[in-house]
C-alpha cells in the first residue's frame, strides 16, 4: 500500500477520531475479538483513524509483547479502511526506533511517541534527537502530555525545532489545552495536523488557533452525536455545536469523571452497555460493579441515548 501524504494524514485526522480502549476479558486476558469489533464499530461510525495511545489503550497495563500484538491486530484488521496511528510505550530511543521499524513493516501509518522523562531527565536536544531517530523509520506524532512538567518555552522550543528540521514529523496530539494549545496551534498547524485530546470542548476551544480533529468518546458508542457536532463545525453553526457540547459532552464527562476508577472505568462500562466490548480492565485498575453499571445505564437513559 502506498504511503500517505501529509495532506492525506491531516484529512484522516480531521473531525472525530476514535482512540482505542484496549478491551479485556474478566480474567484480565486481552480480548482480541472485542478489539476487532471495536475497530469495525468506530470505522462504521465515521472515524477515519484508528488511534492507539499510551493512555486510552492502557499501555500501563500491558507488556511490550502485548503492545506489539495489539498494534499488529489493529493494523491487520483495519486493513486500509482507516489510517492507523500506533503508539510507543515509555521506551528509550533504541527500543523506540526498533518499534518504529516494526510498525512500518506492519503497515501502520504514524507512530505516536511517548519518550521517557523521569525526574526531568531529558533536555530539548535529547528530545529532538529522540523524535528524529524514530522519524527515520516511520512518520511521527508528538503528544504534548510529555511536556506536562516542562517550562512552556522549552516545550515550544522542541516543537519549533522539529517543525523546522524534521519533515517526517506529521502530527501532534494536545493534552495540555488552554493557553499552551493556542500557542501550539499557531506554531505548528501550517505544517502538522493538530488534534486535541478527548472532549468536543477542547476541540472547540482550540479551533480558532489551528486544530483539525479531536479524540471522540461518543464515536465509541453513539457516533451520531459526534458526527452531528462535526457537521455543525463544518457548517460554521457554532450555536448548534455549543448546544451539543452542553447537552452531551459536559454531562458525560461530569458524570464519568466522578466514578470509582475514574473516567476510563466509565468508558469501559459504556462499551459494555452499548455492546462494543466488556467493561473489564486488568488489575489493579478498577472495573465498574453491576450496580455502578446500572447507574451508568440510567444516566444514558436520562440523555435519551439508551
Amino acid at each position: 500500500m502506498a504511503e500517505m501524504s501529509k495532506d492525506q494524514m491531516r484529512a484522516a485526522l480531521t473531525g472525530p477520531v476514535a482512540s482505542v480502549s484496549t478491551p479485556f476479558k474478566r480474567d484480565g486476558s486481552l480480548d482480541f475479538a472485542a478489539l476487532r469489533n471495536f475497530i469495525d464499530f468506530v470505522i462504521a461510525g465515521g472515524s477515519k483513524t484508528v488511534l492507539l495511545t499510551h493512555g486510552d489503550s492502557l499501555y500501563t497495563l500491558l507488556s511490550d509483547d502485548e503492545v506489539a500484538d495489539i498494534t499488529k491486530v489493529a493494523v491487520e484488521h483495519t486493513a486500509g479502511r482507516a489510517l492507523v496511528t500506533a503508539a510507543c510505550n515509555g521506551w528509550a530511543t533504541p527500543q523506540a526506533v526498533e518499534f518504529g521499524r516494526y510498525c512500518r513493516e506492519l503497515g501502520a501509518d504514524i507512530l505516536m511517541l511517548m519518550p521517557p522523562d523521569w525526574a526531568r531527565s531529558a533536555t530539548v536536544a535529547t528530545f529532538v534527537d529522540h523524535y528524529r531517530a524514530v522519524a527515520q523509520q516511520i512518520p511521527v506524532m508528538v503528544v504534548t502530555n510529555v511536556f506536562s512538567r516542562w517550562p512552556e518555552a522549552q516545550a515550544l522550543q522542541v516543537l519549533e525545532t522539529l517543525r523546522d528540521t524534521e519533515p517526517n514529523l506529521v502530527a501532534v496530539k494536545d493534552d495540555l489545552c488552554g493557553g499552551f494549545a493556542r500557542k501550539l496551534g499557531l506554531l505548528v498547524h501550517d505544517t502538522w495536523a493538530v488534534i486535541s485530546g478527548g472532549q468536543k470542548q477542547n476541540h472547540f476551544n482550540n479551533l480558532p488557533y489551528g486544530c483539525d480533529g479531536y479524540l471522540s468518546t461518543f464515536t465509541l458508542f453513539r457516533p451520531e452525536i459526534a458526527q452531528s457536532y462535526w457537521q455543525a463545525i463544518v457548517a460554521a453553526d457554532l450555536s448548534t455545536a455549543v448546544a451539543i457540547i452542553r447537552d452531551y459532552d459536559m454531562p458525560l464527562f461530569d458524570y464519568i469523571g466522578g466514578l470509582t476508577g475514574g473516567f476510563d472505568a466509565g468508558v469501559h462500562g459504556t462499551l459494555e452497555l452499548f455492546g462494543v466490548a466488556e467493561r473489564w480492565r486488568r488489575n489493579p485498575y478498577y472495573s465498574l460493579s453491576d450496580a455502578e453499571l446500572e447507574q451508568l445505564a440510567d444516566f444514558y437513559r436520562g440523555l435519551g441515548l439508551l
